[in-house]
């Protein structure tokens, strides 16, 4: 009898030995668990793209300029052209300078250009710009590299697009063009400026004043 009470007794403290174990190595093992938990996971999910669908960028503008005029110089010091406007609104999203009431003047090839526009719409490197609402660019007389006069030109409607590198002019809304003393509507226009041609589209209409003979 009293071997069968010393066995229980052994078996009582094996028991609690094991016990204390237990809790003693119980928080490592959940750790471990969890940590082997997460690895599991980690290796079995798909992998996804840093982004696999961009936001789109902001249309907000990065920088503003009121009441502003920006010159551009040679570098002998003379004004080429000069740009001013009401206000100015850059969008790094589609990099479009948006101008306010704008006014711009250029002295290329010793002519003065002006144009003029409720708001104009300019692209990075100024090499496209859109005139819009009230739009007006004048072309003042000059004398042409041959030495043959060239008469004062205007254009007028509500939207006029200008490409200064192949100095082209267009418009798909009706325009009004002054040479000299001729004037002409129509319902869209392309001008070429080098090649000197002038295409009409639409409804077109001509004025013509006599000249007077040399």
């Amino acid at each position: 009898m009293k071997t069968a009470f010393n066995a229980w007794g052994i078996a009582l403290r094996v028991l609690q030995t094991l016990w204390h174990a237990a809790t003693m190595y119980l928080p490592i093992a959940i750790i471990v668990l969890l940590a082997l938990g997460t690895w599991w996971l980690a290796r079995n999910t798909p992998s996804a793209t840093p982004r696999a669908v961009e936001q789109a960028a902001k249309h907000e503008p990065d920088y503003f300029m009121r009441r502003f005029v920006l010159k551009n110089f040679e570098p002998s010091g003379q004004l080429t052209s000069e740009l001013q406007g009401a206000e100015g609104r850059h969008f790094p999203d589609t990099d479009v300078l948006e101008i306010d009431d704008v006014r711009m003047r250029s002295f290329a090839k010793g002519q003065l250009t002006t144009a003029t526009a409720k708001r104009a719409y300019s692209n990075g490197d100024g090499s496209e710009v859109q005139l819009v609402g009230s739009a007006v660019i004048v072309r003042e007389a000059a004398q042409g590299a041959d030495g043959k006069a060239r008469p004062r030109m205007e254009f007028r409607g509500e939207f006029l697009h200008a490409f200064r590198n192949t100095e082209q002019l267009k418009s798909h809304k009706p325009v009004t063009i002054t040479r000299g003393g001729d004037q002409f509507v129509a319902d869209s226009l392309q001008f070429d400026n080098i090649d000197r041609v002038l295409q009409l589209q639409g409804r077109v209409k001509g004025t013509f004043n006599p000249r007077t003979a040399p």
